[in-house]
């Protein structure tokens, strides 16, 4: 994890969520692959998804105060979407560098 998609061996990331331009191991340009804002997309939906319907569940089951929702949900929001936009943020360039990768290839036409 963390990972250049190409080789495996190489670092992805210069800092937290910034991508080298290129892996050290095998010189794959890392600056062509572009993923845009899929990563954060995907794990605000993913995050709000769950935390969303874990507070809904815990307001019916137990209907605690609004501070201790907020006590506990926020943080969890917050952690979560941390912890997982690294990891995604890899997916999504492994995702597109193979889609560019299929771009290459010859199409079959009918």
């Amino acid at each position: 994890m963390g990972r250049c998609p190409a080789c495996g061996r190489g670092p992805l990331f210069d800092g937290f969520l910034k991508r080298r331009t290129s892996c050290e191991a095998c010189g794959f340009d890392l600056g062509g692959v572009e993923t845009g804002d899929g990563a954060a997309t995907f794990i605000m939906q993913i995050v709000g998804f769950l935390v969303g319907f874990s507070a809904l569940a815990v307001e019916i089951a137990f209907s605690p105060p609004i501070w201790l929702h907020l006590i506990i949900w926020l943080p969890l929001v917050a952690g979560l979407a941390l912890a997982l936009m690294r990891p995604g943020k890899g997916l999504m360039t492994a995702l597109q560098m193979l889609r560019q990768r299929g771009d290459d290839s010859p199409r079959e036409t009918r």
